[in-house]
């Protein structure tokens, strides 16, 4: 998790300097080579796309998590 004044407060995290997300969106949103991308998740350790986690692409878990959030939004 990067260290988002909200991530810090509520987890307690202490690095992951909130600059690395803008790093990584900043090109992706700019340059060709994400153009076409779809489907994958960019893996800012590894500095490459990769397959999305199995739960991810596990539709009885993503609509579950969904229901979650409405059920807290609501």
């Amino acid at each position: 998790m990067l260290g988002s004044k909200m991530v810090k407060q509520a987890f307690g995290v202490t690095d992951g300097d909130i600059r690395i997300a803008a790093e990584i969106l900043t090109p992706a949103a700019l340059r060709d080579e994400f153009k076409t991308v779809s489907d994958k998740y960019f893996d800012n350790d590894s500095g490459q796309f990769a397959s999305p986690h199995p739960d991810a692409l596990n539709t009885q878990k993503c609509q579950g998590v969904v229901r979650v959030i409405e059920s807290i939004l609501s």
